[in-house]
């Protein structure tokens, strides 16, 4: 069981601000990718305040996974959203943060759940960020809280390994726009590219990536695939586990690449890869750093969800991944029907 002499409050934070024009997209409504990078921050910070409450080196809590996060609600410019951070276990070398965020209508003073998630950090020294500290407990409230928990922590332990061993496959260039699919709704139609240098203000104090910011770049490449295919007004509904596999330094060219996997009546599936390729190290060569599922919805002028294109299937390969993708929007289908009942 835990310590009795924790500290409880390091593992309990809020954070809130106004959302501005900046943070949004023409039609108001704010980015996803804002959102994830805000919910990254607060789960870093409460992570690295409680993995600092006990003696030795100093450390730094590195995200390593994001459990599926669904966008309950639509956030609007001009709303303050508040996000609460609260450690829920811990295991010797990781911890999980549960965080909730709030949008707050500060004309009318109405509150909407607007996104609920959940981050495993790992603890890496300063001093040498290849070794992973220790993690102090924290204080349960009952044994089976403690469980469920460690039960949690089992399955995105194996469900890390089995993504890292699938993603390694390389994601298909984009063709040239001369050799580009004339024809609309393909994969290679919508499939698009981000190229991002890794600056200071992207880092952390010891020059690794912010989990929040690789996460806003993904989001934004998933959006342009959504808007390519739809061309319509979209938003972020869900995006499945985010995946870590490796740290991303200062100098690093990022190749954050999207496609469509899967598309139902009123969802698409885009997959969404991160390379980075050492601009100094290059003896190191290109490796994949990131991966994730995004579903995007899209919506009319006064947001409501619309029909989707259907997509136009080219091959064995992108039949293959078609039918993966159903297999996962079904399985989601059902989580989410469970849940409504176990609710009701």
């Amino acid at each position: 069981m835990s310590s009795p002499g924790m500290r409880e409050a390091s593992s309990h934070l809020q954070l809130c601000r106004i959302m501005l024009p900046d943070d949004a997209n023409i039609m108001g409504n704010v980015h996803g990718g804002i959102i994830l990078k805000m919910i990254e921050e607060a789960g870093s910070i409460v992570g690295t305040r409680h993995c600092n409450t006990q003696n030795g080196d100093r450390c730094l809590a590195a995200l390593v996974r994001v459990e599926k996060t669904e966008f309950l609600s639509p956030v609007f410019i001009g709303e303050v959203v508040h996000v609460s951070a609260e450690i829920t276990y811990t295991s010797k070398h990781s911890l999980e943060v549960q965080v909730k965020v709030i949008a707050e209508n500060i004309l009318t003073g109405a509150k909407k759940l607007a996104n609920k998630a959940a981050l495993w950090y790992v603890p890496c020294s300063l001093q040498n960020v290849d070794k992973i500290m220790e993690v102090p407990p924290i204080k349960y409230v009952s044994a089976e809280q403690e469980e469920e928990g460690r039960k949690r922590y089992e399955a995105q332990k194996i469900e890390r390994l089995e993504t890292k061993a699938r993603v390694e496959e390389a994601m298909p260039a984009r063709p040239n726009p001369e050799d580009a699919p004339k024809e609309r709704y393909t994969v290679g139609f919508s499939q698009s590219t981000l190229i991002h240098l890794v600056g200071p203000s992207d880092c952390t104090r010891d020059d690794f990536v912010y989990g929040g910011v690789a996460m806003k770049l993904m989001d934004e490449v998933a959006g342009i695939v959504a808007a390519r295919h739809c061309n319509t007004n979209i938003v972020t509904a869900s995006v499945d586990a985010i995946n870590f596999h490796r740290k991303i330094r200062k100098g690093c060219v990022l190749t954050v690449t999207g496609r469509l996997t899967f598309v139902s009546n009123r969802s698409m599936e885009i997959e969404v890869l991160v390379d980075a390729d050492p601009l100094v190290e290059k003896e190191k060569g290109k490796y994949r750093a990131i991966s994730a599922f995004f579903t995007f919805i899209s919506l009319d002028k006064e947001n409501k969800p619309l029909n989707v294109p259907p997509l136009k299937i080219e091959g064995e390969y992108e039949q293959r991944r078609f039918e993966e993708g159903k297999s996962r929007y079904l399985q989601n289908k059902a989580k989410r029907l469970a849940e409504k009942e176990r609710q009701q």
